[in-house]
């Protein structure tokens, strides 16, 4: 069956070119309003021309906001700042003041167009991976190869990615040997090296090999949808301090609309004011009163966060988490796949007197080479980098959780836990020594001989390089930092130490680690819960913001708040940081936005302001606040 495989991307291409023109429309609209003026200002001496030019400058540069005030009216049934500058720009015009009421328009526009290109800036960011999305797969069936949608592919088929092209799907490398740009996904622009085995993601670019791909989630379980999910969570939401501000925006509104409407008359028989003058100052106050500054005090500012960190490789959820990132007071982290790597290493071989160490790696080497375990890969990768490459295959008989044995040059060998091998035995070898790499926090594993010890390996999870430095950076930043494991106590202990945490929690499982950062979050206050694995989900569900790895598993990237695409913990410092720094912002914003409207509504009672000068006060300080919320996209 022949798929039009163009027809289905039209919908994304046309939201895409819809935000596009809509933000190139509302600045080209308010660019032309202000050209408008300037001709009016020009012909003043042509007066009906000039009235005509600043009337075509007020229906130009104010149709989009009075469009969008009067669809939320009528759909929302709230009163909203829109509305109200509209009301004042008119109010400006009955008075003869057509310049300013159409300069009050213009700048209003042009602050409009403005925090839609924060908006859209915010959404390119992040939806420029819609574009990268794959739309379709060579499918490897029986009968040859197939050209399908990448929609249509589900777990266990297998793909063809040739050089160049995007992977249309997670999945394992079945053949091949290649780089893939994952950069769309990761923000890392060094390519990774692939060969069998390696998980792929869709969206990401196939630079050298061809592959052979076994798909292993379907379309719509891919990491790239998942990515796509946590932008629309992130557009769609609210933080706490604009969600009041929303609704503080309808209250005041009326407010201000009643006091114009009061301002029409009082002044006129309580202070013996002119009619003209009476109506000319509620004409100011409109315009003055009008909180548009401290509207346009957030969004843009948590927007400029959010698109900041998509381009750094952190994704968040929503603004809410930003502000709530700013106020963390401790963090609490799992151990496993998110202080260390996950991936334990040999850091320690002791062999029994009288036996050569390459014949006791030689063996473990053979017999570790048959298990897929990481404690087995690890003992194999030391071999190799000590010279042993090349080992005969043996058969081995495992039991599970305990050890290896097998045959290998005519003796028997044991490979295993103490018990495994003989817990006597064990005791009479290497003991002092033993004990001081068991307390360091290293799991031992035995090789025996025949009849008698030969030799044990130490290994230990490495910790991450970035992870000391992250953990003292949080900790001069004021905030406290706890590791939840599921690891014994003397292993969580030794991590804890060589990373340089104070507190430590061992033995946790997923509803102790709940119960641990509840009893945190009471002690200290606001929690940030980092984690990458199934029984981390909970915790990460419990805290106030919960981090997710990039590298984690899928419950963890779905339960979390934000995720550190780029699997690296300074990302973590980096956002709080910048979630200090909005929080700043956003006060900043508020404070000054309040000071200027309250300062010019005092002056225009005072009959010192002019309707120009709080036009430019007014919108002069809606630009400022927006422009100072715009400097978080290049922190």
């Amino acid at each position: 069956m022949q798929l039009d495989i163009r027809n289905q991307s039209q919908p994304k291409q046309h939201r895409l070119h819809f935000e596009n023109w809509r933000q190139h429309g509302e600045l080209a609209a308010a660019l032309l309003s202000g050209f408008l003026i300037l001709a009016g200002w020009l012909s003043s001496s042509y007066e009906t021309l000039s009235i005509i030019l600043f009337l075509s400058a007020f229906c130009i540069g104010g149709f989009a906001k009075a469009k969008e005030g009067i669809q939320e009216t009528l759909s929302e049934k709230t009163l909203n700042v829109e509305l109200l500058m509209i009301f004042a720009a008119v109010g400006s015009a009955i008075i003869g003041y057509w310049a300013e009421g159409a300069i009050l328009i213009f700048i209003f526009s042009l602050s409009g167009a403005l925090e839609t290109y924060t908006l859209n800036k915010s959404k390119r960011d992040l939806t420029s991976l819609m574009k990268l999305e794959p739309e379709e797969a060579v499918l490897l069936e029986a009968g040859g190869l197939k050209k399908v949608a990448a929609a249509e592919l589900k777990s266990g088929d297998l793909i063809m990615v040739k050089p160049g092209e995007r992977i249309a799907a997670d999945g394992e490398i079945e053949s091949g040997k290649t780089s893939v740009d994952e950069s769309a996904l990761t923000g890392e622009s060094i390519p990774a090296e692939k060969m069998n085995g390696d998980a792929v993601y869709a969206g990401t670019v196939n630079l050298s090999g061809s592959l052979t791909v076994r798909v292993t989630k379907a379309n719509e379980d891919s990491l790239f949808k998942k990515i796509i999910k946590l932008v629309e969570s992130a557009q769609n939401s609210v933080s706490p301090s604009q969600a009041f501000i929303e609704r503080f925006e309808n209250l005041y509104v009326k407010v201000v609309l009643l006091a114009v409407g009061l301002l029409l008359f009082l002044p006129h028989y309580a202070l013996g004011w002119t009619w003209s003058e009476t109506f000319y100052r509620a004409m100011v106050f409109m315009v003055v009163a009008s909180p548009c500054a401290l509207v346009a005090s957030i969004m843009p500012a948590a927007l400029s966060l959010i698109s900041n960190g998509a381009r750094n490789g952190l994704l968040v959820k929503g603004s809410v988490f930003l502000e709530k990132l700013g106020n963390t007071q401790i963090v609490a982290l799992d151990k496993t796949g998110t202080i260390t790597n996950g991936k334990p290493a040999v850091e320690d071989m002791l062999v029994a007197e009288g036996l050569e160490e390459k014949e006791c790696l030689e063996a473990a080497a053979a017999i570790e080479k048959q298990s897929g375990h990481p404690l087995a890969k690890a003992i194999v990768k030391y071999a190799e980098a000590k010279g042993i490459s090349s080992v005969a295959n043996v058969s081995i008989e495992e039991t599970s959780g305990f050890g290896v044995k097998a045959q290998y040059r005519g003796e028997t060998w044991l490979l295993g836990k103490a018990g495994f091998v003989g817990e006597e035995e064990t005791k009479q070898f290497f003991a002092a020594s033993v004990q001081r790499l068991a307390e360091q926090g290293k799991t031992i594993v035995y090789l025996k001989k025949g009849g008698r010890i030969a030799g044990c390996f130490a290994l230990k999870d490495q910790i991450r390089p970035e992870a000391k430095t992250v953990i003292g950076e949080l900790n001069q930043l004021g905030i406290q930092t706890a590791m939840l494991t599921g690891d014994q106590p003397e292993t969580a202990a030794a991590i804890a130490r060589e990373a340089g945490l104070k507190m430590v929690v061992s033995e946790c499982l997923p509803d102790r680690k709940v119960e641990e950062a509840q009893k945190l979050k009471g002690t200290y206050g606001t929690i940030v819960m980092v984690g990458d694995g199934i029984n981390d989900a909970p915790a990460l569900a419990a805290a106030d913001v919960g981090i997710a790895m990039g590298e984690g598993t899928d419950v963890a990237l779905e339960t979390s708040d934000v995720v550190l695409m780029k699997n690296d913990l300074t990302g973590l410092t980096n956002m709080i940081r910048l979630s200090r720094k909005m929080n700043r912002i956003i006060k900043q914003n508020v404070i000054f936005s309040l000071s200027v409207i309250c300062l010019l509504i005092c002056t225009n009672f005072l009959q010192i302001l002019d309707l120009p000068l709080g036009v430019i006060g007014h919108e002069g300080s809606t630009l400022l606040v927006i422009l100072n919320g715009l400097r978080l996209l290049k922190s």
